[in-house]
């Protein structure tokens, strides 16, 4: 929720609501056995596991992505707004059913445009790979960003997501169509 939400709902000013937003954030932080953090994720405050322990989670807690739809995630986060039709030429056709699945897990948004529909992460994107923004400009540059720490091209990056799929995705470059074609190790 907002500030603002809870402001109205608590019937609390704005600025006591967030005082004590960051006061509890800094309580939970400072505790080494809690299991959940407070995060603010472009201005709304979600409750959250740790981290560290999703893994441990019953199966039934955890939203997992199934590691098949992660290149086809990577490259939309990296290259936003994207055309799908961008996306098949760098997966092939597999991408419709992925783009598809991850549509309905709430990760990604397309929306028609002309012949072929525009790809954008979404809200549940940002905070699902814990990424400090939602904005999908400022996902794209988070995801980049991360990227480039690794050391890695979208292409590469989307291919070590998913190794035994043994992915061959072609190289997208938004300032040409560079048709370098890097294979999955």
């Amino acid at each position: 929720m907002s500030v603002e939400e809870l402001s109205e709902l608590l019937e609390k000013p704005t600025s006591e609501v967030e005082s004590s937003l960051r006061q509890l954030q800094s309580t939970i932080r400072r505790r080494r056995d809690s299991a959940l953090q407070l995060s603010d994720v472009a201005g709304r405050w979600i409750f959250e596991v740790r981290p560290g322990l999703s893994p441990h989670l019953p199966e039934s807690f955890r939203a997992d992505i199934p590691q098949r739809l992660l290149p086809a995630a990577a490259l939309v986060a990296y290259h936003q707004p994207m055309a799908q039709s961008q996306l098949v030429d760098m997966l092939g056709q597999r991408a419709y059913e992925h783009v598809r699945d991850l549509a309905k897990m709430g990760l990604l948004d397309r929306r028609r445009d002309g012949l072929t529909r525009r790809l954008t992460t979404t809200r549940r994107f940002a905070e699902y790979f814990g990424c400090p923004e939602v904005e999908y400009r400022k996902v794209r540059l988070w995801f980049r960003q991360e990227a480039e720490k690794m050391g890695l091209t979208s292409a590469q990056l989307a291919a070590s997501l998913a190794p035994e799929e043994q992915l061959s995705i072609n190289e997208f470059s938004e300032d040409s169509t560079d048709e370098d074609t890097l294979q999955a190790e």
